[in-house]
């Protein structure tokens, strides 16, 4: 029997499973889309979308609350200004979760977790941006 059994443990220490949702929110909140695996994903699904509903609040409580879980400014921006816009309207499910099949490794099951309605070029927008900073830098080296 599965009595008091809240949470998935995942083998790990409880500090390690708190720091390594808060990175994989974070994560999920700058690329709105990650490959994980079932487990960690389907845990995931309820912080990430605690997220969203303090981003939907509004107020400097949830601000305060989101940056103590996320400790990432860019994150906490981008989720009280595009997120939480975004799903004003929608009453939760913000977030869902598809099979990828097996790892090659150690045959772990694979999973997208990803945000319902999520902007497609988000995803790798970070990197496409320091990529092309850097292009115009290594281009104003050889002008010089």
């Amino acid at each position: 029997m599965r009595h008091r059994f809240k949470h998935r443990l995942l083998n790990r220490t409880s500090s390690h499973r708190k720091a390594m949702f808060s990175n994989m929110v974070v994560s999920l909140i700058t690329h709105e889309q990650i490959k994980t695996t079932l487990p960690k994903a389907k845990e995931l699904r309820g912080f990430a979308d605690k997220m969203i509903t303090l981003g939907k609040r509004g107020d400097i409580h949830s601000r305060r609350q989101a940056f103590a879980f996320l400790r990432d400014d860019a994150a906490v921006s981008k989720l009280f200004d595009t997120l939480a816009t975004r799903y004003s309207e929608r009453q939760g499910g913000y977030s869902r979760v598809l099979k990828a099949g097996f790892r090659y490794g150690d045959d772990a099951p694979l999973a997208f977790i990803e945000y319902v309605d999520r902007d497609p070029d988000a995803k790798g927008a970070a990197d496409k941006a320091r990529h092309e900073a850097d292009l115009e830098e290594a281009g104003e080296l050889v002008q010089e």
